[in-house]
């Protein structure tokens, strides 16, 4: 089969999947075949979830355009304030709700964005098929480290994570997706997602160790799981962490 070539280079925080050689300057893909600019790009290394804007020779295109020999491709990834509207968006409208699932390996990312009052889904027995299969049906953004997962056809939505420190995750996260307006430290349960509402001592009471009992009078409760919050000595601790994550809470 003749062997072909084309021309590409990829922008901004796309060259953080790319080999070193192949950073932020023009490079020769060699092909055979026609295979579609989505299958190209994901073989040099980039997840599509990644990528909204592609120019063959000047013109936007979608994934599904069959590359041509010495076609000329640029890659740019999601646009934050430059107004594409006028070419071909090559991945789907943003959620109108921001909500996540994450993969097995990000169980502290989960805590942390669940301490920010963000609607995290994470269980570390699912596999990618099963990841997959919830963002779809519940409107999820995937988050992750394993490109791979990413490279699946089925993810609409997913970002691939830079940071390795959880809390690095977490403002990368905030920053990335612009959340900053949204966190609402205190909404929800760390252990399972739900919401956490007051609850009357009375109705709890029989619940709390004895100290708790006589020295602290605030509860709230988690409606899923019923795991009882109050104002102990990891309050203050609970307050610190929100801190070093880059949000802030007012306390009375």
């Amino acid at each position: 089969m003749e062997q072909k070539s084309a021309h590409f280079r990829f922008y901004a925080e796309l060259n953080d999947f790319l080999q070193a050689s192949k950073k932020s300057h023009e490079f020769i893909y060699p092909f055979q075949g026609r295979p579609s600019i989505k299958d190209a790009i994901e073989a040099i290394g980039v997840p599509h979830t990644e990528v909204d804007l592609i120019l063959v020779n000047g013109h936007s295109v979608d994934f599904s355009y069959l590359l041509q020999d010495q076609d000329n491709v640029s890659v740019y990834p999601v646009f934050e304030s430059l107004d594409i509207t006028p070419v071909i968006h090559c991945r789907p409208q943003p959620l109108r709700v921001t909500r996540f699932i994450l993969d097995v390996h990000l169980g502290t990312l989960a805590r942390y964005l669940r301490l920010l009052g963000f609607d995290v889904w994470y269980d570390n027995q699912y596999d990618d098929l099963q990841i997959i299969r919830l963002a779809l049906q519940q409107q999820r953004i995937i988050l992750t480290r394993d490109v791979d997962l990413l490279k699946n056809k089925l993810v609409t939505h997913g970002y691939w994570l830079r940071a390795v420190n959880p809390k690095q995750q977490t403002k990368e996260v905030i920053n990335r997706f612009d959340l900053k307006n949204q966190v609402q430290p205190l909404t929800r349960c760390m252990v399972c997602n739900g919401f956490i509402h007051p609850v009357p001592k009375a109705q709890i009471i029989d619940q709390l160790p004895p100290k708790t009992k006589i020295f602290y009078h605030d509860f709230y409760q988690c409606q899923h799981c019923q795991k009882i919050y109050w104002q102990g000595a990891h309050f203050q601790k609970m307050l610190t962490l929100i801190n070093e994550l880059g949000c802030h809470i007012r306390t009375k």
